[in-house]
């Protein structure tokens, strides 16, 4: 699928890690290095516009390394570009560690993965058909 973007960076395309990669890396896009303290949020620029076709949606996520080593995740996940939506893509990252960390310019800050989606049509109904698991939720399934 070619979606056209538009790139305000200076960094590369977003582009597959690996030959099996689910999602690309987005990379933050500033004018100078932000300092997230524990537990706040900031909002980071990548400097990329796209061109969703209709039935679309590109779907924000963490980086896993990221959330590991050192607590930065993103805090809508997934967020969501609608195919309508042209303005810049930008991450909300939060800092769940207990130390500072800092975004440099360049540094890959989540992964965006474009995945087609259905529009549903809801029919009010009285009643649901019954399944094994009925309305057993959080945990009903077990843990082993």
């Amino acid at each position: 699928m070619k979606i056209r973007i538009i790139n305000k960076s200076n960094h590369p395309l977003p582009a597959y890690e690996t030959d099996h990669s689910a999602g690309m890396d987005l990379r933050a896009s500033m004018d100078q290095p932000v300092v997230l303290k524990p537990l706040e949020r900031a909002i980071v620029p990548t400097g990329l516009f796209i061109e969703l076709p209709v039935g679309y949606e590109a779907q924000i996520r963490p980086r896993s390394g990221l959330a590991a080593k050192k607590g930065i995740t993103v805090l809508n996940s997934p967020g969501t570009i609608d195919a309508d939506y042209r303005g810049e893509i930008k991450v909300i990252l939060v800092n769940l560690s207990n130390e500072n960390f800092t975004i440099e310019n360049g540094e890959r800050i989540a992964q965006m993965i474009v995945s087609k989606h259905d529009r549903v049509e809801w029919t009010e109904s009285e009643v649901l058909l019954e399944t094994g698991r009925g309305t057993g939720g959080f945990g009903s399934t077990g843990i082993k």
